[in-house]
């Protein structure tokens, strides 16, 4: 299997993560969806990270459905998302608000970088929808004593919150008061500590 994308995603970033938990062998070509897309656009029209290659050749496309796929291959105990609901929507729930919050990351920096005048409508528009999704996850961590954010093992939802501040505070320094977010930035430091997090990890490239 073959991961493309450079790890200051937190979109493959998550995936790399995931299949590093799960001890499934990869090949990771850190490729720029910018400077590489030309070697990415066969595998992938839309030239997007992360691009996933199956050793059958088929390529998945977007974090959730490769995760999904990547589910699908372990024993359900060792899921890194529930199968059963209700654990299963709850988690898929945080997961999603993390990632979106990510993506708004994502189009806050481009509107700031590839733009000659910023749209002000539009860039606080997003500062306002990072700052919700901040402050429901701050409730919902601070509403749970449980190591992790669903029990005593880590899954798919820590592993997008975690990914998604880092790049956050890396793309947008000072964006949002993160002092205000204590349980949000104890949980993201305790993730970011692990040997895991270490190693799958990048630091933000802006695009050229």
């Amino acid at each position: 299997m073959i991961l493309i994308g450079q790890y200051d995603s937190p979109f493959v970033r998550r995936v790399g993560i995931a299949l590093t938990l799960y001890g499934m062998t990869f090949e990771h070509r850190p490729w720029s969806i910018f400077a590489d897309a030309d070697k990415i656009r066969p595998y992938n029209p839309l030239t997007r990270a992360p691009t996933f290659v199956l050793d059958d050749g088929t390529v998945l496309i977007e974090s959730h459905l490769v995760l999904d796929y990547l589910d699908s291959l372990v024993p359900e105990d060792r899921a890194l998302f529930p199968r059963r609901e209700p654990a299963r929507h709850r988690a898929l729930k945080v997961a999603a608000l993390a990632t979106g919050l990510a993506d708004k990351g994502v189009s806050l920096f481009y509107e700031k970088r590839l733009h000659r005048e910023a749209s002000t409508v539009w860039v606080e528009r997003c500062r306002g929808q990072i700052l919700g999704v901040l402050a429901e996850l701050e409730a919902d961590r601070a509403a749970r004593a449980t190591s992790y954010w669903f029990g005593d093992r880590i899954g798919h939802a820590d592993i997008a919150v975690a990914v998604a501040l880092r790049f956050l505070n890396e793309a947008h320094p000072g964006l949002a008061r993160m002092e205000n977010y204590r349980g949000l930035t104890d949980h993201a430091a305790r993730l970011e500590a692990l040997p895991v997090f270490r190693t799958v990890a990048q630091a933000f490239i802006p695009p050229t």
